[in-house]
């Protein structure tokens, strides 16, 4: 499994990277981590001391992924907190608060609320510790790093997945929660795709909505009232998670319509795959959290031990092979970022992406719900 060879990666590339820095230093150009010339010195590893803040840990994208941090950490030797908020901004503050005071040497912060951290940032800057925003980017802030995933690409495939089956007709567009600016990102992405269509007069959104939160329960109460608008004569369904997805689906199924409107999801949730086996989801969209959590730790590394003295960007201080360096305004300043891709799955090739490859599921899981003579057979 993909999973077993990431730790060996893992490794590997650690030690590359030490090696390499040890010789050269990790630095280049200007525009770099805002700590600057205030950041803390750099440590050994065995003695550096790691924070992550997750805005909730209760989906199953993010328990997966705080167990990756505590793995890592493990693997590699050093010393790592990882506090979820359960959705609550203040205490996503409070926790980060903590960490800071306690002595961390970088900050890793998925923000609950993107426009509400910048006091998080400020307080670790003073403190001489920079912050990488994993998976959601601190708006209108001195941040330092973004490790992400490429939003817009995200909202383009699952656009493009239930277009591709229902070209002409009326359509519900559920966003996800606008306090994210990764929903902002995906919502570009499914514009690109649906706009000509919108133009053209052949896609009539019924209803447009956000989902505070990234709610399942708001999609399926949106749903029903976009359903209710066009009396049940629905076509498409665009959504912007695979929880959201869920919801709509529930709703859709109400009607007795799951399976016959295309909608797609993103994560590759158990639910969702399981929904795709069935036929209820058309489609989600992979993403490679194993790749990302690397990225973001091996970052995170490279500045505790004083590897990176000014700016990542176009070093080896991130493996190459998981990912492209660029910059993504936060309405502040340009952030150094570094984006993973994604993968489109349905039917077709769920069991060889998300199983086979990955081991991101399992087969006894994924399929539980069918027979066992439709089964995969696996290597």
């Amino acid at each position: 499994m993909k999973r077993q060879m990431m730790g060996k990666l893992v490794t590997m590339s650690l030690a590359a990277v030490l090696a390499v820095s040890s010789l050269t230093g990790c630095t280049s150009g200007e525009g770099a981590g805002s700590a600057g010339g205030g950041a803390k010195e750099g440590k050994d590893l065995e003695d550096i001391y790691v924070g992550v803040s997750l805005g909730s840990s209760t989906e199953e994208r993010w328990a997966r992924e705080a167990k990756m941090f505590e793995e890592y950490a493990e693997e590699q030797g050093f010393k790592i907190s990882v506090q979820s908020a359960n959705n609550e901004v203040s205490l996503q503050v409070s926790q980060c608060e903590n960490m800071i005071n306690d002595g961390i040497d970088v900050l890793l912060l998925q923000a609950l609320d993107a426009a509400a951290v910048s006091p998080i940032i400020d307080e670790a800057h003073d403190a001489g510790i920079q912050v990488i925003s994993y998976d959601r980017l601190a708006m209108e802030c001195d941040v330092d790093y973004y490790i992400t995933f490429d939003s817009v690409k995200v909202g383009e495939i699952e656009a493009q997945f239930v277009v591709d089956q229902a070209p002409k007709g009326n359509y519900i567009w559920l966003k996800g929660g606008p306090e994210d600016n990764n929903a902002v990102l995906v919502a570009e992405g499914q514009k690109n795709i649906l706009q000509p269509y919108i133009d053209s007069g052949d896609i009539n959104v019924v209803l447009e909505q956000w989902c505070d939160g990234w709610d399942p329960n708001k999609a399926l109460e949106y749903t029903e009232n976009g359903l209710t608008a066009c009396s049940n004569d629905l076509q498409g369904l665009i959504a912007s998670n695979d929880g959201t997805c869920g919801g709509a689906i529930e709703a859709l199924a109400e009607q007795g319509m799951a399976g016959e409107v295309p909608t797609c999801g993103q994560d590759a949730d158990l639910a969702a795959c399981q929904r795709i086996i069935a036929g209820t989801q058309t489609g989600t969209v992979f993403k490679p959290t194993p790749t990302l959590n690397q990225a973001a730790c091996e970052l995170a590394v490279a500045i505790a031990t004083g590897e990176v003295t000014d700016d990542a960007q176009d070093t080896d201080c991130v493996d190459s092979s998981l990912g492209t360096w660029g910059t993504l305004n936060n309405n502040y300043k340009d952030v150094t970022t570094f984006n993973v891709d994604v993968i489109a799955v349905d039917k077709d090739n769920l069991y060889d992406v998300v199983i086979k490859e990955y081991g991101y599921q399992t087969v006894e899981d994924v399929y539980a719900n069918v027979d066992k003579s439709e089964w995969p057979a696996e290597e």
